[in-house]
């Protein structure tokens, strides 16, 4: 039988992705006041592709959650189980853990923003989701550098 493993990106390239697809996500927040109008169309589609949206996404921002609150509680498990309070390969258990409800709630404001049919809540929610995975992706460079 073939071996159907995907390669993996190394660590450190993966969180220079992500860092900069929380910077795009900024700056798409940042250039919706120069095209208010498309923000409108795209919170205020026909009703039946607004309810499709905002269930997507409130079961989107579900899923993240319960994956969120699993791996912060695997990360105390590790930690209590070795008799230490947190290892670093916990924390970075952790980090991507709280990443993740960080994540949960953009979605939910998209939902949000697609119930009532207003563009706020979706810039907020691009907004939630860039300076998360921003923030998130510095600190998880910092801690894997540490030896």
């Amino acid at each position: 039988m073939a071996d159907r493993t995907r390669p993996r990106l190394d660590g450190r390239l993966a969180i220079a992705l992500a860092l900069v697809g929380g910077l795009v996500a900024v700056g798409v927040a940042m250039a919706t006041g120069l095209a208010p109008d498309l923000l409108a169309v795209i919170a205020r589609p026909v009703p039946v592709l607004r309810a499709v949206l905002a269930g997507g996404a409130i079961v989107v921002g579900g899923r993240l959650l319960v994956a969120a609150l699993r791996r912060i509680s695997a990360s105390f498990e590790r930690g209590t189980e070795s008799g230490v309070e947190i290892s670093d390969v916990d924390l970075g258990v952790m980090v991507r853990g709280v990443r993740l409800v960080f994540l949960a709630a953009a979605a939910f404001a998209a939902a949000g923003g697609w119930i009532m049919g207003e563009p706020l809540p979706l810039v907020i929610a691009l907004v939630i989701a860039g300076v998360d995975v921003v923030e998130t992706s510095f600190l998880l460079l910092v801690a894997t550098r540490r030896p």
